[in-house]
């Protein structure tokens, strides 16, 4: 059953790491499967009506290393690799893709809870000289909740890897179209994407904004919004038919800001560059807050 986070305005369902997803994506302490404010629904699904689908992301799932995990490039074939907040991953086939399948030894977590905030913390195995310490806290506030990391190095490699939120965003189930209107506090640079998928032309990309002239039948997705400038890491959802809105803020400058987005879901990404040697340690903190219009 999962963990419910609720007080005057907020509502979260969080998965413990052992239940329901398992995968070898995203990372199991970060499974906050669903946010209601007064009882309004803001999350969704990456598949549509796949709320029981329990190999796929939804809510507000993060992902450390979508690239390239720690030890990857250095396994063999059949030998494992650490994937942060998973476990150790089995290498099945070259090169990594976080879309593959990867049998999982899953990390064993420490949980506690209460009715406004739930930690947990990990100590991964020592392999091919990487290891680390890694713990979470999710604390409701009055208008929304907070994600508290700690990375520690242990091993005797650096860790260099990032992570992300992928937020599976929508409100009150109303499809993503002219209403949804994304907005950024930089100049967005679409001349220095990387990679740009908009086949309908449905989205429309503005000075400081991202908008639709009409509902998207398909995916579409951004990467590189700030052309690799480093900026806020803040983004910030709104629906005046609604009357709502919804924050991300880091506590950290980001230079890899992507938007991925389907008809029932929009999905804004705020990355974070993560570096330590042997011995370091990283605290970061994502603060969502949520508000009326």
């Amino acid at each position: 059953m999962p963990v419910k986070l609720k007080n005057r305005l907020i509502e979260l369902l969080v998965d413990l790491p052992n239940e329901n997803y398992i995968g070898s994506r995203f990372d199991h302490s970060g499974k906050i499967v669903s946010l209601k404010y007064k009882d309004i629904s803001l999350s969704g699904f990456e598949l549509n009506n796949s709320e029981n689908n329990i190999t796929t992301g939804k809510g507000f799932y993060n992902e450390f290393g979508i690239d390239l995990p720690l030890n990857f490039n250095q396994t063999p074939v059949g030998d494992w690799f650490h994937k942060i907040g998973v476990g150790l991953l089995k290498k099945t086939k070259k090169p990594y893709f976080f879309k593959n399948t990867y049998e999982v030894k899953p990390l064993s977590f420490n949980v506690e809870y209460s009715r406004t905030k739930i930690a947990m913390a990990c100590t991964s195995s020592l392999l091919m000289g990487y290891a680390y310490k890694f713990k979470k806290e999710i604390i409701l506030t009055d208008c929304g909740f907070i994600i508290n990391y700690y990375l520690e190095n242990i091993g005797k490699q650096d860790i260099i890897t990032n992570e992300y939120v992928h937020n599976f965003l929508i409100f009150n189930n109303q499809a993503i179209g002219p209403d949804y209107q994304l907005n950024f506090s930089f100049e967005i640079k679409p001349d220095l994407f990387i990679e740009t998928v908009n086949p309908e032309n449905k989205v429309i990309i503005g000075k400081e904004n991202i908008k639709f002239n009409a509902a998207p039948n398909r995916d579409f997705f951004f990467s590189n919004l700030s052309g690799h400038e480093f900026v806020k890491a803040h983004w910030q959802l709104i629906n005046p038919k609604q009357n709502l809105g919804i924050t991300e803020t880091g506590d950290f400058k980001t230079n890899s800001i992507n938007l991925w987005g389907v008809p029932h879901v929009i999905c804004p990404e705020l990355f974070i560059n993560l570096s330590l040697k042997p011995n370091e340690f990283k605290e970061w903190s994502r603060t969502y807050t949520i508000f009326k219009i």
